[in-house]
């Protein structure tokens, strides 16, 4: 799943993702730290892989 970042802290490293559908995702500073990212932008895309319960378990740029 991909979605376009839409609010980012850079001091917590959590935030909230626009997804594709239109619904909102919210981030952990957990999800951010195993990205391996330093630093989000608004209006980045990234690709979201999320847990069962539907937590979001880690953030990456979609690559080709």
């Amino acid at each position: 799943m991909q979605g376009t970042v839409s609010v980012f802290d850079p001091e917590s490293h959590s935030g909230e993702l626009l997804l594709d559908d239109g619904s909102k995702l919210v981030f952990g500073a957990e999800a951010f730290a195993l990205s391996g990212l330093r630093l989000l932008r608004l209006g980045q895309r990234v690709r979201v892989e999320q847990a069962p319960d539907g937590t979001v378990e880690m953030i990456t740029i979609p690559t080709l």
